[in-house]
């Protein structure tokens, strides 16, 4: 079993994914020079968190792919074999809990092959991101709740095991600093008059653990929850009505059993999952149902399961107070606690009785037949378009070679748009690829390329461009001319006529949305689109919410650059994304321009455009 589950595990590790998704050269990077000189990319010496991209990653997985990168070298196939290992240890570990708890071999068997083609499992395994370790990290804590759950009192040993693997849960993935805790609350199901002082004794030794953390953020505030606040519907105007409404319709929709156990083609979870087949095999939401059926008979629900349930609720929690759907990243544990939640159905199937004998052999086969059909599609998806461009295949294929080959011995800039920066990519391929890193150059987020130097952005406007490769995001490019020197604009050059099409009447209290905005120039001044997104006098488009009154209630919610010049009397379309506010009510949508640093263009005379959205619970 374990050599066929290698050989799923670890085919075609090289081609598929078919690239290197930019968290994962971020990750590989730091982890790359830590195991060379103990620092991370911006030189601290060896860090409990590791600062990237406005947030900070975890450190479990980066100091194990340290220690790999330590002995392999650096690498995109040592990296994807750390994970295809985890992922193997994974089903090993899992086996092995199900036959500690049916004290079966064939039912753990059963159980690993299970596990072994579960989709959410295998993809997950197949990324170098913290998450990959996510479902190993639950597998170890899980094992140290039953060896606890056996027995009357809780030994030291066992009150370290359980400690010991929540923290490595907290310090693992970003919801684990929640996931951790609510999972620690749950072992009070195990409490008697026996267990409660090891129950404490484990609660204090895991709350020892944590001091490291709320230290960390003491000294760097906001460091942990900066990236939380962004993704999260709770704002600081948020009700708690609207707060709880949002957790329900987000819980529930993260426990839809459509995209469970039918179909899955989200654009949410393009990262971790070929579109198409479910996320786990349809066959484990009957094996679930039997389950429940089985433990429903017992006169008495066993402590542990009664913990299994709480930890299928847990799991749900932290990807619940975020606002996306079904996000497979921040759910990772479900599909653990879900699996095992078959363990009963698994054993009442593997009991010798001849009457069983025909539904093991139906649930083998298709375990078998609908494994072996998502592996199919996986491999197959490894030319298709869409992974392709998740995963930046064309980033050392055509935009990094497109940008050596054009600067000759020459530096190559690096000009990022602070939504997305990709520097990293350049640092973790030259790593690769032996070119030292001083070819390189960084313009931070608001400098621009000097005239003839060859650049690689991910800005989106680019008007010095003569453009040798694009793959969105990324461009190369040469920069004709010499540096856009932006200026304020006279107060009769903010002069603006703009329109919305098609614009929305009524919106959902906190609900995102694009409009499309047709902008006139109806002055005199040329308008001169920005090459960079930060830095002052640049041209956005941009909207606040007002009450009836035409008072301010949400000031400054979206904007959107200028990507092209406008001459005057020119006409330019853009996209501007909205938020909704978080009350309900009759609102007055404003959209108006705006020069950065200098004034609105609404403040200067110029006529905004309104229109009444009603915003709805």
């Amino acid at each position: 079993m374990i050599l066929f589950g290698a050989l799923i595990q670890f085919a075609a590790l090289r081609t598929n994914p078919p690239g290197f998704f930019l968290d994962e050269s971020s990750i590989a990077y730091n982890a790359h020079t830590l195991s060379q000189t103990g620092r991370d990319e911006h030189g601290e010496e060896w860090p409990l968190f590791f600062r990237a991209f406005g947030e900070f990653k975890n450190p479990v997985y980066i100091y194990l792919l340290a220690g790999m990168f330590r002995l392999t070298g650096p690498g995109i196939v040592a990296a994807r074999v750390l994970s295809a290992t985890l992922g193997l240890l994974t089903i090993v570990l899992l086996g092995l809990l199900a036959i500690r708890i049916t004290q079966s071999r064939a039912t753990g068997l059963l159980f690993s092959l299970l596990v072994l083609f579960t989709p959410w499992m295998f993809e997950l395994s197949r990324l170098v991101l913290e998450v990959a370790f996510y479902p190993f990290a639950v597998a170890l804590f899980l094992l140290a709740v039953w060896n606890a759950s056996r027995n009357l009192t809780w030994s030291m040993t066992q009150i370290c095991s359980l400690a010991g693997t929540l923290a490595v849960l907290t310090y693992s993935y970003s919801i684990g600093r929640l996931f951790a805790p609510l999972l620690a609350l749950g072992l009070i199901v195990f409490v008697n008059r026996r267990r409660l002082f090891g129950v404490v004794l484990t609660w204090i030794a895991f709350a020892v653990t944590l001091i490291p953390l709320f230290i960390f953020q003491w000294r760097n505030p906001g460091a942990l929850t900066g990236r939380f606040q962004y993704l999260s519907y709770i704002k600081p105007e948020s009700t708690v009505i609207q707060i709880a409404r949002e957790f329900t319709r987000h819980f529930f929709a993260n426990l839809n059993p459509w995209r469970l156990f039918v179909t899955e083609s989200a654009k949410t979870n393009e990262l971790v999952h070929v579109p198409g087949p479910p996320v786990m095999l349809t066959v484990t939401a009957v094996l679930v149902v039997i389950s429940l059926v089985l433990l429903y008979k017992q006169r008495k629900l066993d402590a542990w399961w009664r913990f299994v349930f709480f930890g299928v609720i847990a799991s749900l929690v932290p990807a619940s107070l975020t606002t996306d759907d079904f996000h497979m990243l921040r759910l990772a544990p479900l599909a653990v606690f879900l699996l095992v939640l078959t363990i009963p159905a698994l054993q009442w199937l593997t009991e010798p009785h001849v009457l069983k004998r025909a539904p093991l052999i139906a649930t083998v086969f298709l375990i078998c037949a609908q494994g072996l059909f998502s592996q199919w599609r996986y491999h197959q998806s490894v030319t298709s378009p869409l992974r392709l461009h998740t995963f930046d295949a064309d980033y050392p294929a055509m935009i990094l070679p497109a940008a050596l080959k054009a600067a000759g011995s020459n530096p190559v800039c690096l000009a990022d748009n602070p939504a997305r920066p990709a520097y990293v990519q350049a640092l973790w391929y030259a790593t690769l690829w032996k070119i030292p890193l001083d070819k390189f150059v960084s313009l931070g987020f608001d400098k621009s390329a000097p005239e003839g130097a060859v650049v690689i952005t991910t800005e989106e406007s680019c008007p010095r461009c003569r453009m040798l490769a694009y793959s969105e995001p990324y461009t190369t490019y040469v920069a004709i001319g010499k540096p856009r020197v932006l200026t304020r604009l006279p107060d009769d050059g903010m002069r603006a006529e703009l329109n919305v099409i098609d614009p929305p009447t009524q919106l959902r209290a906190g609900q995102q949305a694009t409009l499309k905005i047709s902008v006139k120039n109806v002055s005199q001044s040329f308008w001169f689109a920005s090459e960079r997104s930060g830095g002052d006098f640049r041209l956005s488009v941009g909207n606040h919410w007002l009450d009836q009154d035409g008072d301010s209630v949400v000031n400054d919610d979206g904007r959107a650059g200028l990507s092209n010049d406008v001459v005057p009397g020119g006409i330019v379309t853009m996209a501007l994304t909205i938020n909704a506010p978080r009350r309900p009510g009759e609102y007055l949508l404003e959209v108006d321009m705006v020069q950065e640093g200098a004034s609105w263009f609404g403040l200067k005379g110029s006529q905004t455009w309104r229109g009444r959205v009603t915003v709805t619970n």
